[in-house]
């Protein structure tokens, strides 16, 4: 079961321009979503996939310097960027993750991977309100050719795996159930806005710049301090056009 993790970064943000090379802790914050995602049992390689860009060049020579593998394509269409980065490694399954989730979920991952290697199928559902920024997606290749050559709308070219949510009766999937204390979803762990910023520098001190803090461990953190906590609690999350 040869499978890849694709982290999508790029330095381009509306709201928080730059947002992925971002200091945190005693590094960036590409650099906790990318050691995180090494934690990730059975993976054959992490690739961080960017855009032809010049701004990204940032993203290029970052991964350069740190022997992390990298892939440029379109800045727009994501869907296109995953599909022509995986291709060349034909991978069973493919991992999506995000560059703007420095807390991402490796545990939660390994749980991911054994479930399709026990029970093989298109798409990986994990069931259970998560806070935003914690878990991974998971599809098999096929499945992202499949997207790749019917998602039309451009909802489906940005978010990549939107189509399968949409049309759900077209792919097989196999079912995940969050631990139950992590299912906290009035907290949010992600990096979009400059109070989402603090919020993730605050948990990254508290952690002494642990790159590797079990994601749990940051959800009880957040819990116990409702100060933090509340930085980001009235940020939106932009609505899927």
């Amino acid at each position: 079961m040869k499978t890849l993790i694709i982290i999508q970064a790029r330095m381009g943000s509306s709201r928080l321009p730059g947002k992925v090379l971002m200091p945190l802790g005693d590094t960036v914050v590409l650099d906790y979503v990318v050691s995180r995602c090494q934690q990730v049992e059975e993976i054959d390689e992490v690739v961080v996939a960017t855009s032809t860009l010049m701004q990204d060049d940032a993203i290029e020579n970052w991964c350069q310097k740190r022997y992390v593998s990298c892939f440029r394509g379109s800045e727009g269409d994501v869907l296109a960027r995953y599909y022509e980065c995986a291709k060349p490694y034909q991978p069973d399954y493919v991992i999506r993750v995000t560059a703007d989730c420095p807390f991402v979920d490796y545990e939660l991952a390994d749980q991911i991977v054994g479930a399709m290697k026990a029970e093989p199928s298109d798409i990986v559902i994990v069931e259970g309100e998560l806070p935003r920024g914690l878990v991974v997606e998971m599809v098999s290749f096929s499945a992202l050719e499949y997207i790749y050559h019917h998602g039309k709308e451009p909802r489906h070219r940005e978010h990549v795996t939107y189509y399968a949510y949409e049309f759900p009766s077209e792919f097989r999937r196999t079912y995940v159930q969050a631990p139950k204390d992590i299912c906290q979803p009035q907290l949010r762990i992600t990096l979009d806005t400059e109070e989402d910023y603090q919020l993730c520098a605050a948990v990254a001190n508290h952690f002494k710049g642990n790159r590797l803090v079990r994601s749990s461990e940051v959800v009880q953190f957040l819990l116990a301090h409702p100060d933090v906590a509340k930085l980001n609690a009235h940020v939106q999350q932009k609505p899927v056009v």
